[in-house]
């Protein structure tokens, strides 16, 4: 019989679910003060000033998209949207990558965690993980909902997760592309995340089956986006790529935070999928993010960072490692949360993009055809850098603001969010968080104040009696007039020097939408198709 220790119960059961080795020391819902103790006595981190556990991921500082898979079954067959993104793997190879994987553990420490996705008990998703790492289980015990002592008790596993980064497959016997691997089975309900120590790996796998199961399964949209509520209940949502203001945006003093990154919406109700947050932390300060700023204390995990020279004081701004430095915290460490993480059917949606063509307008409002039309086009736009002398900014398209995570086609989720707009009466934004007057080396960047006050507005209602005027490409509705928010700027042509170079930048990045939407247009209704560019 395995070695067991717990805080709460015996469970003999589970170590039989997971048929784990009897050789092994299993370490069975440790709390956060025992996982850290854990993961210093083994060598995994150190104790940041603040008292935050500074690790590092290893030669993985990010996902590996190319390295994901989903089992190939009767179940997946004709329902995943099968492409370079959802990779089809061998079912007998998974099995046997499976066993591989148990044995692998005999004589381990192994560190077994309980906990759950989704804050609607309607929808809960219950998840045991097993890991080698003990930061991997604070990890999870911070981004996963946390069941009480009592929930435990009556704890029954929907969903594992099996992740040990010190485990390499062989590619020739085993299936995969690499020596690093993550693949998603449907039908036996495991993951199996090996050869890589990125966290993220855990959080965005069962993202990626929540996208499966809820619309699929259940008629639910499920989204990548952030969502805060207003005093008086109104609920709004964010998407965006990284770097586009998601994150900062939807951080409202204001408002409550449901959550920062995953979410889905059944019926007239919004909900967390998740326990913590997963934050990006380059360049931070306590001037510019606070709240993520001061949730940097004991409990949290900060990847990727290194101190400032003969301190243990966290230097943001070093990116030797990578510049996807990282910290997880559980949401409370966040002070003004929707407490349960739900609120209702939104009353206001905005897709941000960062567009460095200086094209897009800073605010205009969408029709729903064209608001299934931004979502599958999932826009933003690029600084390409000076590598080879390119300065040209770069279009990104990642349909639903997030491809790499959806297993059905993208037109099942725009059609959704379609259908929850017409049902709900939503007023759908689009926000340009780039350039304006130009676009990248010639333009200047929006202003953080004035983008702020166009949300405020919108969400305020007071967008809702000025008069609009069509955009010539591409037909979205710009209001002429905001609070706080100079008028000139509203009419990107008006902002360029040259109103003709605006009109062939325009074209030509409506082109480019066309050019993406060309790979969904088969498979899309007309209804989406009528929401793209006009001119």
């Amino acid at each position: 019989m395995a070695t067991i220790e717990t805080p709460f119960v015996s469970n003999d059961e589970a170590i039989a679910f997971l048929k784990l080795p009897t050789t092994a020391t299993i370490h069975f819902n440790l709390s956060p003060e025992a996982l850290v103790e854990q993961a210093l006595q083994n060598g995994e981190g150190q104790l940041a000033d603040t008292g935050a556990l500074a690790v590092d991921t290893g030669e993985f500082t990010g996902r590996s998209p190319q390295d994901r898979f989903i089992v190939y079954d009767e179940k997946t067959a004709d329902s995943v949207w099968w492409s370079d993104i959802n990779i089809p793997f061998d079912a007998r190879k998974f099995d046997k990558l499976h066993q591989k994987m148990l044995k692998f553990l005999a004589g381990k420490k192994v560190y077994v965690r309980q906990a759950s996705a989704c804050a609607h008990p309607d929808f809960q998703l219950n998840l045991t993980v097993v890991n080698t790492w003990a930061w991997h289980n604070l990890f999870c015990y911070n981004m996963f909902l946390r069941p009480t002592a009592t929930e435990l008790q009556h704890f029954q596993s929907e969903f594992t997760i099996i992740n040990i980064p010190e485990f390499e497959a062989d590619p020739k016997t085993d299936g995969t592309r690499s020596k690093n691997f993550a693949i998603l089975d449907m039908t036996r309900n495991i993951i199996l995340i090996g050869g890589t120590g990125y966290a993220g790996e855990m959080k965005k796998g069962v993202f990626s089956v929540l996208n499966y199961k809820l619309p699929h399964e259940r008629g639910t949209l499920s989204m990548h986006c952030s969502a805060n509520v207003g005093k008086d209940g109104d609920t709004a949502l964010f998407f965006g790529l990284s770097g586009t203001g998601k994150t900062t945006l939807s951080a409202d003093p204001t408002r409550a935070l449901i959550g920062d990154d995953e979410h889905g919406w059944a019926g007239d109700t919004v909900f967390n999928f998740e326990g913590g947050c997963y934050a990006k932390v380059v360049n931070l300060t306590r001037e510019k993010e606070p709240d993520i700023f001061d949730a940097i204390k004991t409990g949290t995990i900060v990847e990727n960072t290194r101190f400032f020279p003969g301190t243990h004081t966290i230097d943001y701004t070093d990116i030797s490692v990578t510049q996807n430095t990282r910290t997880a915290y559980p949401i409370d460490y966040i002070a003004n949360i929707m407490r349960p993480s739900r609120g209702e059917a939104p009353q206001n949606i905005f897709f941000l993009a960062t567009d460095s063509f200086g094209v897009l307008p800073p605010i205009a409002k969408l029709t729903t055809n064209q608001a299934m039309y931004h979502f599958i086009s999932g826009y933003t736009a690029k600084i390409a850098g000076t590598e080879m002398g390119v300065k040209e900014p770069q279009a990104t398209f990642s349909n639903c603001f997030g491809a790499a995570f959806l297993p059905l086609h993208p037109t099942r989720y725009a059609r959704l969010l379609g259908q929850k707009i017409l049902e709900h009466d939503v007023n759908v934004w689009l926000i340009n968080t780039g350039w304006t007057g130009g676009g990248y080396g010639v333009g200047s960047r929006m202003n953080l104040a004035y983008t702020r006050a166009m949300i405020a507005a919108a969400l305020g209602g007071e967008l809702e009696s000025v008069e609009y005027v069509a955009h010539p490409v591409f037909g979205v509705m710009m209001p002429t007039s905001c609070p706080n928010v100079p008028s000139e700027l509203l009419n990107p042509r008006d902002t360029w020097a040259d109103p003709q170079a605006y009109d062939l930048a325009a074209r030509k990045l409506a082109d480019m939408f066309r050019h993406n939407f060309s790979k969904y247009a088969e498979f899309s209704h007309s209804d989406i198709a009528k929401g793209g560019p006009i001119g």
